[in-house]
Order: C-alpha cells, then structure tokens, then sequence
C-alpha cells in the first residue's frame, strides 16, 4: 500500500483504471496531470465497454476523444429508442472511424425495442464508415442490431477489412436482405475467415465449396438463423457440399436456430445429417417432436447444446430421453416447459459432460434460471 503522499506507478494507475465504469476514468483523469497520463493509456483502452444509455454520456466524448487511438477492442451498447443514447452511440462510431484505423473488433448491442419503421441508417452508415476506415479489424458482431442488414455492408467489410477473423451478421429482423453472391464475395476477400454468422437464404452452395477448398485456412464456426420468408424459401443446400466442409475442416461447427416463420417442410429441407451441427434451438410454431429425434439420430457426435421452446407433452418428453440417451457430450440442455422427472434423470445419467441446465418439473415464474452442474 502507498504511503501517504506517495504516488503509485503509472502502470499500477492503469491496471486500476480499466475497470472503472468510463464515467469515473473520466473523473478520475481531472484529478491530477499523473491519474490523466494513467487513464488515457492503452492499457486501460485496449478492451472497452461503452454505454451511451445516460443522457449526458455525449459530453465525454471530447475527454474520449484523447483515447481513441488506443481501442482495439470495443463493445458499444444503445438504445435506439431513446435519442441521446442513440446520438452518442452515431457520434462516437463516426469518430473512431476518423481516428482509430487500428480497431480490430466491434460488438454492437442494442438494447429495449427500436422504433417502428425505423431503419437505422445513422448507425449503418456509421458502421460502414468504420469498415472503410478499419483496415485491421479482425471482429465484427452486429447480432444485437435489430436492423435490416444488406449487401452494401457485407461487401464494404469484404473490400475494407481483409483481415477479418468473425462476422456476424445473423440477427433478428424479420426480413434477409443479404444475396448469397455477396457472402461469396466476402469469403474470397477474406481468406483468414474461420467465424460467420448468417440467415440461411445467403448461403449457398458455392459458398460451401469455397469453404471447402484445399488452401482455405481453418473455418471454426457456421451460426445460422432460419426465421424470415427469405429463410423458409431458400433450396436446400447439397449434402454432397456439408460432406466436403466437414472433410476439410473437421473441426467445424455448425449453429442452428430455427424459429417460428418456418414451415416444417422447410425444417426438413435444413437439418440435413452431414451438418456438423454443435448447437440447436428450436423455437417452432409446427412439430419440436420430429427436429429432436432427428437431431438425437444423425447429430450425437457432434451435439453440445440444445434449446427447446415447445408445449409440453409426453411424445417431447420420450424425445428428449432419447437424445440424452444418444448424446453423451451434450453440455447444455435448456427446455422451456415442463418435463416429467425421467427427462431429468436421462441427462444426468447419460451426459457425463453436462454444465448447465433449464430442466423444470413444475411451473415456475418467469424467466426461469438454468441449473449449474458442479
């Protein structure tokens, strides 16, 4: 501990400051000219969280300004609803698209509702800004944008972030507005690609044969979302093209939510058995039933998490005990309805690798919290 009127070291300062909420690194770079060197370091800018849900959040951005240079790292939560926290949001995004071309990953959460009709150009275009300007950015995750995303940004990151390592761009509007040419476009721009994250109509089968290819570097992750029109009228992909990826990068896995605008003939056309597929939540208006039992048949390799929101009822139940029965690596079970207790039991008996479960034997308030395995 520092004696009184002894000054801790600049690095100590730093490590100190990181963790402050960015109000208080604020304050706390107006007390002295040695706490301001400390917290405009890189060291406390490197991996930042910023939340522009206070009104007042926009009058930091000049003491912001000064750091800029230093994110590498950013999370920026909003709400698009509320004017101020969306104005700082814009502002802060078109200023590091100015200064700071060593971004090298952005994660985007909106958080409550957006306004109706409302298409946010202010953020895509601020977010395109960025891709023009961030030539380094390996990560982008544009999940928690309720906003309709198109070609004109997956090619804008394909021709200005060729170093781009994840993308996500599979969040949930109701509407898929990215063509599968596009997504070709990207994988060969970006060739050290090994994360992405799509709605089902823009991936193709060339797609998959570009995934495929003998000097494509190694490709860790396929998340997909099935819940728009565009979604349920796409063909189905050729199992022959799943085989070739899943040779080539046998490491790869796949993510599939599917969701209540899907038909259940378009349900059959998605889970194929060559899909490596490592999680799936299934959110139905039709059959839950069917999707269990073909994933507990053809995914049992290969399954390590499993949501379900369906009515309850005996048929799930025996489902449910047969996936447990064939999916011994399975580490998460969540299933939003009640179950009879031999469900329970199945995948505590037969899932030596369970961490975490939704497993409920009665009614119970919502939301209903997962059970922790020690």
């Amino acid at each position: 501990m520092a004696e009184p009127g002894e000054q801790l070291p600049e690095e100590v300062l730093a490590l100190i400051f990181r963790h402050l909420p960015l109000r208080d690194r604020a304050t706390a770079a107006r007390v002295c000219r040695a706490w301001a060197a400390a917290a405009t370091c890189s060291v406390v800018w490197h991996d930042t969280t910023i939340s522009c849900d206070c009104e007042r959040e926009g009058t930091l951005l000049p003491y912001l300004s000064a750091c800029l240079d230093h994110v590498h790292n950013l999370q920026l939560e909003f709400e698009p609803s509320r004017e101020p926290s969306r104005r700082a949001a814009t502002e802060l995004l078109t200023a590091l698209a100015g200064r700071t071309p060593g971004l090298q990953s952005l994660r985007l959460e909106c958080r409550g509702e957006k306004p109706l009709f409302d298409a946010g150009h202010d953020i895509l275009d601020a977010v395109h800004a960025i891709c023009r300007a961030a030539s380094a950015l390996r990560h982008l995750d544009l999940r928690r944008l309720p906003f309709t995303l198109d070609d004109a940004l997956v090619l804008q990151a394909a021709r200005g972030c060729p170093e781009l390592r994840s993308l996500f761009l599979d969040n949930r509007t109701l509407v898929g507005s990215v063509r599968p040419d596009s997504v070709l476009e990207l994988l060969q721009a970006c060739p050290r690609l090994r994360a992405l994250g799509l709605h089902l109509a823009s991936l193709s089968g060339s797609a998959l044969q570009l995934l495929a290819a003998r000097d494509r570097e190694p490709f860790a992750l396929l998340a997909l979302r099935c819940a728009c029109p565009e979604d349920a009228r796409a063909p189905p992909l050729p199992e022959e093209a799943w085989v070739a990826v899943r040779r080539r990068h046998p490491g790869l896995a796949v993510e599939l939510e599917l969701e209540p605008a899907l038909p259940a003939e378009s349900v059959t056309r998605v889970l194929q058995p060559a899909v490596p597929v490592a999680a799936l939540r299934l959110s139905l208006s039709g059959d839950t039933v069917g999707p269990v039992c073909f994933a507990a048949r053809h995914y049992a390799t290969s399954l390590r998490a499993l949501e379900v929101r369906a009515a309850a009822s005996a048929e799930l139940d025996a489902a449910l005990e047969l996936l447990a029965a064939r999916c011994a690596g399975l580490r998460e079970i969540h299933c939003f309805c009640v179950v009879r207790p031999s469900v329970l039991r199945a995948f505590r008996e037969h899932c030596p690798r369970l961490r975490s479960y939704t497993l409920k034997l009665t009614r119970e308030p919502h939301p209903w919290m997962p059970t922790t395995v020690a």
